[in-house]
């Protein structure tokens, strides 16, 4: 009789949902982390907006598809909460303020001493090394309404989220699990998608500053098809210069974040940029590395499964590598 040691009810699928699609994936195991099975579906645009639900209606309706093809009803789930809804920021709180009672004065001094871009935020926080006078944080926070849209879509659909993440963090996790980070190490994340591009510099294993970008799709200048893997297979159509222009964009911010740190942050007793990690969905991926490695001095690196990780080409598809590091979060 077959048999397995892990029921598929206790086992937490990682789901993914960005502007453009909705990836599934199951992990085997952990050690090294590998996907058991995964589905990805291309999102129409219109559907999803800036990280947004604007058509509520018809994602309903692609989800409750997925859920029946991909056989994960009443599954617990981990989700990412979408980049465009993200902002971390450094705040500081006066010293005597009690580790137990800095979620309750976060509560108190939103909109008034902590501005943020919207109301009604859902937020986490990590505390900084003390200096003494002031306690500094990082403060990860996104509109709550937002989030809940979220929430509210995958429980209607007898989904039970369970956990909720950030693309660079998860990305994080899993570098960090295959062992790649390095003491004293400042890493600059680049992850490169289809509609959307995210940047976040990580001093060691903090996450100190976080800028995302839109990039246009036109959905008339893309083919869309699926590989043997049932993963898409992006074809542009359209005049390369519009993807010159594009990325032309996107380095000028990366070139504004790089001189952000360097001016902000390195205050000469920590080191410059270390490293690029480059990541994403985007099928220009490889040129895009191939610029990078012309433009800057710093190495430019992808996660790889090899132990020597000689070859440019990841040997898990790009598109996985985010559930795959979303897989790696513990609920609380």
């Amino acid at each position: 009789m077959a048999f397995s040691l892990f029921s598929t009810k206790n086992r937490i699928i990682n789901l993914v949902i960005n502007d453009h699609s909705i990836r599934f994936l199951e992990l085997k195991q952990e050690s090294p982390p590998t996907p058991q099975r995964w589905f990805e579906r291309f999102l129409p645009p219109g559907i999803i907006s800036d990280g947004k639900i604007v058509d509520i209606d018809s994602l309903s309706s692609i989800l409750e598809e997925c859920i029946d093809d991909w056989k994960i009803k009443r599954r617990s789930i981990r989700f990412i909460i979408p980049d465009p809804l993200v902002i971390i920021r450094k705040v500081t709180i006066p010293a005597d303020v009690q580790e137990d009672e800095i979620k309750g004065y976060l509560y108190l001094e939103l909109g008034s001493s902590i501005h943020l871009p919207f109301e009604e935020p859902v937020f986490d926080y990590y505390s900084l090394p003390e200096n003494g006078k002031t306690k500094d944080l990082l403060l990860f926070a996104a509109p709550e309404q937002s989030v809940m849209d979220y929430v509210g879509l995958l429980s209607s659909l007898k989904l039970n989220p369970v956990a909720a993440d950030i693309s660079p963090l998860s990305l994080y996790r899993l570098y960090h699990k295959l062992d790649r980070a390095a003491s004293d190490e400042v890493l600059f994340t680049v992850q490169f998608d289809l509609t959307s591009v995210n940047l976040c510099i990580f001093d060691e294993t903090i996450p100190l500053v976080m800028r995302q970008f839109s990039l246009p799709f036109d959905i008339d200048h893309w083919e869309i098809t699926r590989d043997t893997l049932g993963l898409m297979v992006c074809k542009f159509t359209g005049e390369p210069e519009e993807l010159v222009i594009q990325f032309e964009d996107i380095f000028k911010e990366i070139n504004k974040l790089l001189d952000f740190y360097r001016y902000s942050h390195n205050n000469n007793e920590k080191p410059d940029i270390s490293k690029f990690l480059l990541n994403g969905d985007h099928p220009m991926l490889m040129a895009i590395y191939d610029e990078m490695k012309e433009r800057y001095d710093i190495p430019v690196d992808f996660i790889t499964f090899d132990s020597e990780a000689k070859s440019k080409q990841p040997s898990i598809p790009t598109n996985l590598l985010l559930p795959l590091g979303l897989a790696l979060k513990e609920v609380q």
